[in-house]
């Protein structure tokens, strides 16, 4: 064959694989995202914290990365099987905002990497070996929620005149529920204050029976610990915690806009914000055990000056002053 024409054939056939390459669209990355509170329609505002938090980034949800997103509606025990469908997706990125689903994801992979979004001690727990060096596949943000318990039962003491008895209001269906009292009762010995342990379980709380027990045991406060069943009935909560002249501490801003008295936390929709750094790191291809897990240096008083006057309480000035947000 002619040397001219064998040239052209393998001119043509380079130009053409090089062409079909080119028109082969680029992967899109997916990041699954496991709620133990949202569904499908309502995913909630720590979700579109975390999807401002990748626009900022230049990544748009449906564009250039896709957000696999799964919520367990309250019901902790779908969670796994959620995890699971997310790895058998072949996910880029886990993000898991809740114990149960870290430790799912953690079980469940050891090569998808994990960013978590926790309120617990990470190392303390066994979910990494260290901040600065995580180790594994999981990395991410520790927004310290129990260590705050003190500085919790500390503030009501300054809103709360002759403060004596408080409720502890919690899940116990919640792994670490006994843990997690032990520890309130800890600081409250130190505050010389009494809790009464207000016990609920299942999807639907019997939250009227927790407040009939706090009436009963003579609690003047309130303290309500976080999980999946009752962030859905805050609203609730907040409203018998009103009718029953409870004032009330909780673990999130959220809960004070619902009607709650006070909350001392980090800014959960900026830690939520911030975990989209992570995603972005790893997609450019850091690895997990690169990425130090991060804790924050600032806290978040709320207060609600409504619930107070509905409550009869005037918050003093000392405290209104270290509030970093006021609802009127």
């Amino acid at each position: 064959m002619n040397r001219r024409i064998v040239i052209w054939l393998l001119t043509v056939l380079l130009t053409t694989v090089s062409l079909a390459e080119a028109q082969q669209p680029a992967k899109i990355p997916r990041i699954g995202y496991v709620s133990g509170t949202g569904d499908p329609s309502n995913p909630g505002p720590y979700v579109e914290a975390f999807r401002q938090g990748l626009r900022d980034l230049g990544h748009i949800d449906g564009k250039n990365i896709v957000i696999e997103y799964r919520g367990a509606e309250g019901n902790l025990a779908r969670v796994p099987g959620l995890v699971n469908e997310l790895v058998q997706l072949k996910v880029d990125v886990l993000v898991v905002p809740i114990r149960s689903a870290i430790l799912a994801a953690k079980h469940a992979t050891k090569t998808i990497p994990i960013v978590m979004v926790s309120g617990g001690d990470p190392v303390a727990t066994g979910l990494i070996d260290s901040l600065a060096r995580p180790g594994g596949n999981i990395t991410g943000l520790s927004t310290l929620s129990r260590e705050l318990i003190g500085k919790r039962l500390e503030l009501l003491t300054e809103v709360v005149p002759r403060l004596s008895r408080v409720g502890v209001l919690q899940n116990q269906d919640e792994q670490t529920a006994p843990d997690n009292f032990k520890e309130h009762e800890t600081a409250a010995r130190a505050l010389k204050i009494q809790l009464q342990s207000l016990e609920v379980r299942g999807l639907n709380p019997d939250i009227e029976g927790a407040f009939q027990a706090a009436a009963k045991g003579r609690a003047n406060a309130l303290i309500t610990v976080t999980s999946a069943p009752l962030f859905l009935q805050r609203k609730r909560i907040a409203d018998l915690a009103i009718k029953n002249r409870l004032p009330s501490m909780y673990q999130g801003s959220d809960w004070v806009e619902s009607g709650g008295l006070m909350s001392y936390s980090t800014n959960d929709l900026e830690a939520f914000r911030r975990a989209a750094y992570y995603v972005d790191k790893i997609l450019k291809g850091t690895k997990p055990t690169d990425l130090p897990v991060e804790q924050p240096t600032k806290f978040e008083l709320v207060i609600n000056l409504k619930t107070a006057k509905a409550l009869g309480l005037t918050i003093p000035p000392l405290v209104l002053m270290r509030a970093g947000k006021v609802i009127k």
